[in-house]
């Protein structure tokens, strides 16, 4: 009975939102879990049957799994978006979901690289390599630009405006925004691109992407993941690093300088200037600094 409404809702999310394969998949799962709870506890209802207590009992089951308080709430937030694709397509006409309470998550700041560590890390590429100077090219745009994984990997030629200073950037929801990129990061891509990428074969409908593999194709976001891992081993940092701890550290570096919080939620190309907040976050030493030197009491 269900497989009709998640196909068309998988419709909705990849036509009307625009949203990626993998933010689908995580949407679809939500829903997966509402309708194999609803299995279990042998309640053969459709989305215009269900009620907010039938949705308590699902949040309730869903944390008796074990599931973290941000997983719990990630699902819950998957069952709101799909109760509001039923009411644009008429197949309710309430939306119990409205007033689904998600378990109180603590909001735990991400690990961040000094400026230091992040030029500690970069320094372990070995540059006498094709691939090492592919990886300092990427790198160096990463923190240049904060930008996400799938938007690094998805980095076009045809974006990429050395002359001007800027990249375009495809992010979230197909939304495309320009973010200036550095000196630094354009030489490195100019000499992955001059002595490297020039003498690959380049596979059908790679031809405009920046970062290649060795046989011509685009990067997968896990080959990044390993390309970082590697290089914090090598640089004996003892964080929690991953391609987004350069995009926090490119923001809360910029916080930390004075910019305007605005223009680092442009950069980042965030919705809501809320979720750019969290950069916000500057160690104490930072804000000891700034307490000793501006303020009276401390001098």
């Amino acid at each position: 009975m269900w497989e009709s409404y998640k196909k068309g809702y998988k419709a909705y999310l990849q036509l009307e939102r625009s949203l990626s394969d993998h933010s689908v998949a995580a949407y679809l799962h939500d829903v997966e879990k509402l309708t194999e709870f609803l299995l279990q506890a042998n309640l053969l209802k459709s989305p215009s049957e269900l009620d907010l207590k039938t949705l308590q009992q699902f949040v309730k089951w869903i944390g008796e799994l074990g599931m973290t308080e941000t997983s719990q709430s990630r699902i819950i937030s998957g069952i709101r978006s799909f109760y509001k694709y039923c009411l644009i397509e008429q197949i309710c006409v309430s939306d119990p979901s409205l007033l689904l309470e998600a378990p109180k998550t603590k909001r735990k700041l991400p690990d961040t690289l000094s400026f230091n560590e992040i030029e500690k890390l970069i320094a372990q590429v070995d540059q006498s390599t094709a691939e090492g100077v592919r990886n300092k090219a990427i790198l160096e745009t990463m923190y240049s630009c904060g930008l996400r994984v799938t938007e690094l990997i998805q980095l076009k030629l045809s974006s990429f405006y050395s002359d001007l200073g800027f990249i375009r950037v495809t992010g979230k929801g197909n939304k495309e925004r320009l973010v200036p990129i550095g000196t630094d990061a354009i030489k490195f891509i100019k000499l992955y691109k001059e002595n490297v990428r020039v003498h690959q074969g380049i596979q059908n409908g790679f031809e405009d992407i920046i970062f290649l593999n060795r046989r011509g194709k685009g990067l997968s976001r896990v080959m990044i993941f390993y390309i970082i891992k590697d290089l914090v081993v090598k640089a004996d940092i003892h964080k929690t690093v991953s391609p987004h701890t350069f995009r926090h550290s490119f923001a809360t570096h910029l916080v930390e300088g004075g910019a305007d919080l605005r223009a680092v939620q442009e950069m980042l190309g965030h919705e809501s200037i809320t979720t750019t907040e969290i950069y916000t976050h500057l160690d104490r030493d930072f804000l000891r600094d700034t307490l000793q030197r501006f303020h009276p009491a401390f001098k």
